[in-house]
C-alpha cells in the first residue's frame, strides 16, 4: 500500500484500494484503511483533508508542502511551507503556537478561475 500511495500521490483510501485490487483481488477496503492508519503511525505516510470527503494520503518521504485547492475547477497545487512562514512565525511569537503546515489546506480560486 505504501507503493500505491507513492505512485498515486494524493490518494484517497478508495484510490489506494482500486490500485491494490488491480494487483491483488483479495484486499478489501477495511484492510486499506487499517494499513494506511498503521503506515501513518510509523511515519511512512501523511494525510491531508483536500475536500469534505475522505482524507488523501501521500508518502512521508515527499517534501513537506501545503495545498491550495481551487473551489472552481478542483485543481490542487502544492506549495512550499516558506509561503506561509510569516503567518507561522507570527502565530509562534504571539501565541506560542507551533503550526504543522503539512496538514494545511487553503481553499480559494486559482488564477484561471479568479480571472
Amino acid at each position: 500500500m505504501l507503493e500505491a500511495v507513492t505512485v498515486l500521490g494524493h490518494a484517497t483510501p478508495e484510490d489506494v484500494h482500486a490500485w491494490v485490487r488491480e494487483r491483488s483481488a483479495g484486499v478489501n477496503i477495511s484492510t486499506v484503511y487499517r494499513t494506511l492508519e498503521l503506515l501513518e503511525d510509523v511515519s511512512l505516510v501523511n494525510h491531508a483533508h483536500l475536500s469534505h470527503g475522505a482524507p488523501t494520503y501521500h508518502a512521508a518521504a515527499a517534501p513537506e508542502h501545503l495545498h491550495l485547492i481551487c473551489r472552481g475547477c478542483g485543481k490542487v497545487t502544492e506549495v512550499e511551507p516558506a509561503v506561509v512562514a510569516p503567518m507561522v512565525d507570527t502565530l509562534n511569537a504571539e501565541q506560542g503556537f507551533v503550526a504543522d503546515v503539512g496538514h494545511l489546506t487553503i481553499f480559494g480560486s486559482c488564477r484561471e478561475c479568479a480571472a
